[in-house]
């Protein structure tokens, strides 16, 4: 998703480049980064709010969540929520299976668990109200610390196939969820990469997607995996912090700062990084570093243009995408 029609950090990085190195260029550069405008920020949660999802069988066969009939996509939409929201998610469920919408990270009484079980999931033709639940972090009575919601979740099906859902995961019934905490820097573009069984979105060996950002972009990564396997995942040209954000906090910020990370089935994490960042534009690889599972087509481009649009050296093999999906606020 594009949160800006234009790049401020390019323009002030062009302004400063243009003036040569010199002390005067310098302070050139201290002005131009404390008149940036910063980036936009999470809001207080708080909020009760209401959706409509379906879950449906695709044309090859596959399955899908979407918020509108005809409309599902692997994966599903991006629902992002702030610390302190409450989510009524109306579902139905529009196949001729059960389904249901089981989802991790957040709170939820039982009867939004999504399980055969519990009786919580949703016949063919049924529908069902799934609420959510958020909280921000703060002391118990006894002075122990609670966590937060904030982090890089997901959902997914817990019926299709078997009482875990093996069937719905494995045909593409999953998605991202984003809950952010009040002054979380609010990124550009976000993309999600679910590494399923040997697949990278469900997509063929060797069809991976790629997604396109333009130098400067603060892009968002939701990573999230199912099936079997356990992988890792690395991205070429581009580091995180190890953290809930993947952003430092400071210079003494003791977060380990990666470019690969293991990942086994149900994990998810994501982070920000500025596209092109210290390495400029190009074809940059993303992909599973087990390399077999690379060679076995488990990998993808992330596609960074310079402000013409021109990406040094690529040529286009298949479609790209500039979202990652859809999204729900």
């Amino acid at each position: 998703m594009d949160r800006r029609s234009f790049n401020r950090r390019l323009l002030a990085g062009g302004a400063v480049a243009a003036t040569g190195v010199t002390s005067l260029s310098v302070a050139s550069a201290s002005d131009a980064v404390s008149a940036e405008t910063p980036p936009p920020t999470a809001p207080a949660g708080g909020q009760v709010r209401h959706l409509k999802l379906y879950a449906e069988k695709l044309a090859d066969g596959q399955m899908g969540y979407g918020l509108a009939k005809g409309k599902a996509t692997i994966p599903g939409p991006l629902i992002e929520l702030n610390e302190g929201d409450t989510l009524h998610i109306e579902f139905e469920n529009t196949m001729d299976v059960p389904a249901s919408l089981h989802v991790h990270g957040v709170d939820y009484d039982i009867a939004s668990d999504g399980t055969k079980m519990n009786r919580s999931h949703v016949e063919p033709g049924g529908t069902r109200t799934y609420t959510w639940r958020t909280h921000a972090p703060g002391r118990r009575k006894d002075g122990t610390w609670r966590a937060g919601s904030a982090g890089y979740w997901h959902y997914h099906d817990h019926v299709v196939g078997t009482d875990h859902g093996t069937g719905g995961i494995r045909k593409g019934l999953y998605g991202p969820v984003v809950v952010r905490r009040q002054g979380d820097i609010l990124p550009d573009k976000q993309f999600t990469i679910v590494f399923n069984d040997m697949t990278i979105n469900n997509r063929p060996g060797h069809q991976s997607p790629d997604f396109r950002a333009t130098v400067g972009d603060r892009v968002e990564i939701i990573m999230i995996t199912h099936g079997e396997y356990y992988h890792t995942f690395h991205i070429h040209g581009h580091r995180w912090a190890d953290n809930r954000t993947g952003l430092l906090t400071g210079p003494d910020d003791p977060s380990r700062v990666i470019d690969n990370k293991i990942t086994g089935p149900a994990d998810s994490f994501g982070f920000q990084i500025i596209a092109g960042e210290h390495v400029g534009a190009g074809a940059w690889m993303y992909h599973c570093h087990v390399q077999s599972h690379s060679d076995m087509g488990m990998a993808g481009l992330f596609l960074v243009a310079k402000p013409d649009g021109t990406i040094p050296g690529y040529e286009p093999h298949h479609p790209t995408t500039g979202t990652g999906g859809t999204h729900a606020h």
